[in-house]
């Protein structure tokens, strides 16, 4: 496929088109990238060769101009000095020179007009390389973003299993247990503060039934 044919079948396409038939449209559009890169190298190569092309004619404009002109004071000197014949002469050679410079200013415009519309194929292409890049963009941070979401999603869905659930479950009645076997550690014992108090009563207690022996011996020793 040669390059023009390219360049045409790049700058008709519709990027968002092709873009959504694809099944792959990452790869589509790195593919595209790539195509617009390797016509664009070409075009600026042709470009640059009729540039070349065409300083390499002004160059030869000049030398023509040159001859043109020396044959022109040629002729002025020849009718200064009565030499009509030799001015005939040289005003033919001048003359062959003017329709040579006229050929070759022709071919000049040719490549003049054929560099203008490079540079514009080259401006079109390079706009629609932009605009591939920005799509590839696009492309590149709705993938990274729907990765995020997918596993977004999974830990979600992990969550929410059966099987999580019980293992939460079962995570919650194993605490419940540990609390009730802590619960049951102290169950049914007195606190160290307690046995105080009931050491105290018992005192008040045995002291109470020892005054009540003691009373009726007391009176029997009065009597």
């Amino acid at each position: 496929m040669g390059v023009f044919t390219r360049f045409r079948d790049i700058i008709n396409s519709n990027i968002n088109a092709m873009l959504d038939e694809a099944e792959e449209p990452e790869k589509m559009i790195k593919m595209m990238i790539r195509e617009i890169e390797d016509t664009l190298v070409e075009l600026k190569a042709s470009c640059a060769g009729v540039m070349a092309g065409r300083k390499k004619i002004e160059r030869q404009l000049d030398e023509v101009r040159t001859r043109e002109k020396d044959w022109a004071d040629k002729a002025r000197l020849a009718v200064e000095k009565g030499r009509d014949d030799l001015a005939r002469e040289a005003l033919l050679e001048k003359r062959k020179y003017t329709v040579k410079a006229d050929v070759l200013e022709g071919e000049i415009a040719e490549h003049s007009s054929l560099v203008e519309q490079y540079q514009d194929d080259i401006r079109q292409l390079e706009d629609k390389l932009g605009k591939a890049r920005e799509k590839r963009r696009m492309l590149v941070q709705r993938h990274i973003r729907a990765k995020r979401k997918k596993r977004v999603q999974e830990d979600i869905r992990r969550v929410d299993s059966a099987q999580s659930v019980l293992r939460f479950d079962e995570l919650e009645n194993r605490i419940e247990r540990m609390e009730a076997e802590a619960e049951l550690v102290n169950f049914g014992k007195k606190t160290a503060l307690d046995d105080e108090f009931d050491k105290l009563s018992l005192d008040d207690e045995i002291e109470k039934e020892l005054q009540a022996m003691k009373s009726p011996l007391a009176k029997k020793n009065e009597e």
